[in-house]
């Protein structure tokens, strides 16, 4: 059902829509269309998986510094869902996580917020997301 409604509202999630100039797919997922994030959002809430939301611009600086460092993130950190939202395309989503600057990255689980990065602040994003992500079971 999920590949209908991904076709029904706009294609491919793992489309992050940035010039990188990589030849592999990002593992970053982007959303350009409020409704389709909504129902990403509402899906989320039935699993315990970590997602992490950069709001970002395509004119901001320190966005464009953030984005290899949160792709290279989404690489590390497999279990955890990674997800680029553009504030000037999607400005109801932006308002209702109130991003007052960029980059803004906000952690997510089950729907709630449990932390956030205002600002180029990688080393602190990623202890964030080590403090609340998903370890499997399995590992030791």
């Amino acid at each position: 059902m999920g590949t209908v409604l991904s076709s029904l509202l706009g294609g491919s999630s793992t489309i992050d829509g940035s010039s990188s100039s990589s030849t592999e797919p990002s593992l970053v997922t982007a959303f350009h269309s409020s409704n389709r994030w909504q129902l990403h959002l509402n899906e989320s809430k039935a699993s315990n998986k970590l997602m992490v939301v950069d709001f970002a611009a395509s004119w901001c600086g320190p966005c464009k510094f953030m984005e290899p460092a949160i792709n290279a993130m989404a690489a590390k950190f497999t279990e955890t869902e990674f997800v680029k939202i553009d504030v000037d395309e999607l400005p109801d989503v932006a308002q209702e996580f109130e991003v007052r600057a960029m980059p803004t990255i906000v952690l997510l689980k089950q729907g709630k917020e449990l932390d956030r990065v205002v600002g180029a602040k990688k080393d602190e994003l990623e202890k964030k997301i080590q403090k609340h992500r998903e370890v499997p079971k399995f590992a030791a």
